[in-house]
């Protein structure tokens, strides 16, 4: 008799392995699959990104059923190839890249991946002058990404030029290689929301090559402040009071006048930096510098850092 396997992803992260044929019900935790200190410390890296709290759940998702697949095999049972190439939709500085650079050391961990590294591209490192350049620079970068993932970030501008465009030469070559290669790369196109979903209507076949698709929205203000916070408590830095507040209400108003990067950890990481170097600033001018002058900022930094930003 076929045995037959369901499996259900519970909110506490646990994960309900089910024999319909033999009426086994087994739950089984995330330590019962992958226990390696490896695959702990990476999922731990994703639970404490600030914000993200969907990606956080489908990359668990993915991992299930990555595992699930492994069991069924052990099992003797029919498995699913693991097509794991993902379209990343989001404005910049949302995590895309940080996130792509978690999942390749995931999947290297979970034997999915030989090497688990990141090779990070744009147009400009796929796309030639001449007839014929482009195929040869993009494989050159498809054999970089072998055994790890190839990141293309604002890959909707490989179709911006049309049917003549080298652009379109470049998607070819990838759509090869995807098939060439489908056991030793993963493929993770990434960009604006809007522009990636004109990208994969102006080339329909795309769409179904990439099973996996995850939204990255912009950070609350409160994500903001937890990701200003996390950066200077990671360079020994704090706020004070009035710096803390000062800060939250530029963010509020970046966002309310629809900065170009507001609602995004880009804009925050710039602003923080430019604060520490005035900080530097106003620390070098004074005689006696005490422990705490080196660790606090205060609102003076950052309404500089924000009106130079």
């Amino acid at each position: 008799m076929t045995l037959k396997y369901s499996f259900k992803v519970q909110k506490s992260g646990n994960v309900e392995f089910v024999s319909t044929a033999k009426n086994k019900r087994v739950k089984l935790a995330k330590n019962d699959f992958s226990n390696t200190k490896q695959v702990k410390s990476i999922l731990e890296e994703i639970e404490n990104l600030v914000g993200l709290e969907n990606v956080k759940k489908l990359i668990f998702e993915i991992q299930a059923y990555i595992e699930i697949q492994k069991k069924r095999k052990e099992e003797n049972l029919a498995s699913d190839p693991l097509v794991l190439h993902m379209i990343f939709k989001g404005n910049p500085g949302t995590g895309k890249t940080t996130v792509a650079r978690c999942i390749a050391r995931l999947f290297k961990e979970l034997d999915v991946l030989k090497k688990g590294h990141v090779i990070e591209i744009e147009r400009a490192d796929l796309v030639g002058e001449y007839i014929g350049h482009t195929a040869l620079k993009t494989r050159e970068q498809i054999q970089r990404a072998l055994g790890g993932v190839l990141f293309i970030d604002e890959a909707y501008s490989l179709a911006r030029g049309g049917e003549k465009d080298f652009g379109k030469e470049a998607i070819d070559c990838m759509v090869k290689a995807m098939e060439d290669y489908k056991d030793q790369l993963i493929l993770v196109l990434a960009g604006y929301k809007k522009e990636m979903e004109w990208f994969l209507q102006s080339n329909p076949g795309l769409r179904s090559r990439f099973p996996i698709h995850i939204n990255f929205p912009d950070y609350s203000i409160n994500e903001l402040l937890e990701i200003a916070e996390l950066m200077l408590n990671q360079r020994q830095y704090r706020l004070s009071t009035e710096a803390r507040i000062f800060l939250k209400s530029t963010l509020q108003e970046k966002m309310t006048l629809g900065h170009e990067h507001s609602g995004n950890a880009r804009m925050v990481r710039n602003l923080i930096e430019k604060a520490i170097r005035l900080q530097a600033v106003r620390l070098v001018e004074k005689k006696l510098i005490s422990r705490d002058d080196l660790i606090l900022i205060i609102r003076e930094d950052i309404e500089e850092a924000s009106q130079a930003s």
